[in-house]
């Protein structure tokens, strides 16, 4: 699914607001955590902007499924196991996790997030 120009133009516009970035940071590729350095708590403003700027409700579990990050049954060893990974896919359809896939190491989770999966998701509840 390729990226609406207005959808970019209004994720851009919240990321900016409520991240305090530069419009030029907020790139398709960056990623929330990693490049535009944003805290757990930045996310219920971003969540916040985007139900706001698009009219649509969001659950945070839908961006962030942490039970899969917990389970037993999607974990091992500090990794998402091929339960999971599945789960993570059926769950997060608008989201590019081959980097993820690599290596799945929950820790590296939190920065797999892109400007570009944003604006998928949000295109996603637009449909």
């Amino acid at each position: 699914m390729s990226v609406n120009e207005e959808v970019f133009s209004k994720v851009q516009s919240a990321l900016v607001d409520a991240l305090g970035v530069d419009d030029d940071e907020v790139t398709p590729e960056a990623t929330i955590v990693g490049d535009l350095e944003a805290e757990s708590i930045d996310f219920l403003d971003i969540v916040f902007k985007l139900e706001k700027a698009f009219g649509i409700k969001i659950q945070t579990e839908e961006l962030f499924p942490k039970d899969i990050l917990t389970e037993g049954t999607y974990v091992q060893d500090g990794k998402v196991n091929s339960n999971g990974l599945s789960e993570l896919k059926r769950r997060m359809p608008w989201a590019d996790l081959s980097k993820f896939e690599a290596n799945p190491r929950i820790q590296d989770f939190g920065d797999l997030l892109t400007v570009s999966d944003l604006c998928r998701y949000v295109q996603s509840k637009l449909a």
